[in-house]
């Protein structure tokens, strides 16, 4: 899978890049911090997940004196090219289109095109609190199967009304209904228990072994559900449920399921978020986006389009080296964005200047 080319118009500050041609393997977007080099990923990226990871409001996206930014790209995929255009209004909802067609839902693009974004915005997966690593998974889940993005809805819609009926109850006698939202709850949250397991057994060893060569040590990268019984997970599930009822109505709120889970992640035996130093959680954060870009291509049968915001900042030149080599081996393109010079490596295929937003490619031979 490439992406054979883009356009942005209004898109932060690019006020209309148009690069006509991008190349297979390692492409490097040059500039000093604040030209435009994150939001041209950024711009690429939102071609894939329709939205941004650094923002939940288009109005940032959008151009200051405009009312609409614009992103357009084609991807070529194992299955044909894909057309993806994306207008992102300062308010409202963004109107998407694939191969001229509308698209509601984002599973339908996502069937169709893969891309892995890492970024300085990751660094709370590591250190932020379990919502950051829960919020990871389900990117994963989705990056990995797209149509189990449903999982994730019907969850989160039982979780609502359950709590809905845990709020509203007058405080006589058991919750008129619980039973029946409680059967829904494990149901859907068992599904989810599953899915969210078996992304960590596809995400776990490709992390692992991009820590390893990067650090010389092991990251353990395990799911702690918090419900989890592999002979009978809804045994399980509706056995917790009844432990934790008296719980769950003095604070008229669920206190089981898949909503409380976490990620842990261990360098050196140690937990990477209490003991690790700065270099080791953005190496653990940068190894798990790599992770799931080689998790992305087993599964696909061809590699996503891996980009790469800023990621030397915390590493040592060692480690630099190192992390510069994987991404050079790396089959597909990879885009990364480098601040200093003397991080462009001979062998890149493409260097683009980027100056206030203006963007200069300057394909290698």
């Amino acid at each position: 899978m490439r992406l054979g080319w883009i356009e942005l118009r209004s898109f932060r500050n690019h006020e209309h890049t148009h690069i006509a041609a991008i190349p297979d393997g390692l492409t490097v977007v040059l500039g000093p911090n604040g030209e435009g080099k994150t939001n041209l990923l950024e711009g690429m990226y939102v071609l894939y997940a329709l939205g941004s990871p650094r923002v939940s409001a288009n109005a940032a996206l959008v151009h200051e004196g405009h009312e609409a930014a614009y992103a357009r790209g084609e991807f070529d995929t194992q299955s044909g090219r894909v057309l993806v255009e994306v207008e992102i209004p300062s308010k409202g909802a963004s109107r998407v289109q694939v191969n001229g067609s509308a698209v509601r839902r984002k599973r339908d693009l996502r069937r169709q095109v893969r891309a892995v974004l890492f970024g300085p915005f990751d660094l709370p997966i590591v250190i932020g609190d379990p919502s950051k690593r829960r919020t990871f998974l389900d990117e994963a889940l989705t990056a990995l199967w797209p149509l189990k993005e449903g999982l994730l809805t019907a969850y989160d819609r039982t979780l609502r009304q359950r709590n809905r009926l845990l709020k509203e109850w007058d405080g006589s006698g058991p919750p008129h209904g619980i039973e029946a939202w409680d059967e829904e709850l494990i149901a859907a949250g068992s599904a989810l228990v599953r899915a969210r397991h078996d992304v960590v057994e596809r995400l776990g060893p490709p992390s692992s072994e991009e820590f390893r060569h990067l650090a010389g040590y092991e990251l353990a990268v395990r799911y702690r559900p918090n419900v989890w019984d592999p002979g009978d997970l809804e045994g399980g599930f509706a056995a917790r449920l009844g432990e934790r009822r008296a719980d769950e109505l003095a604070r008229r709120t669920s206190l089981v399921g898949p909503h409380r889970d976490d990620l842990t992640l261990d360098v050196r035996d140690l937990g990477a978020r209490p003991a690790g130093s700065h270099g080791e959680t953005w190496a653990t954060a940068l190894c798990l986006r790599t992770g799931l870009a080689s998790a992305v291509a087993d599964e696909l049968g061809e590699p996503p389009v891996f980009l790469v915001d800023d990621p030397f900042s915390a590493l040592d030149p060692a480690r630099r080296d190192r992390f510069l080599e994987r991404l050079s081996g790396r089959e597909g393109q990879v885009v990364v964005t480098v601040a200093d010079e003397a991080d462009v490596p001979g062998h890149a295929a493409a260097v683009w200047d980027v100056r206030a937003g203006v963007v200069d490619p300057r394909t290698r031979a």
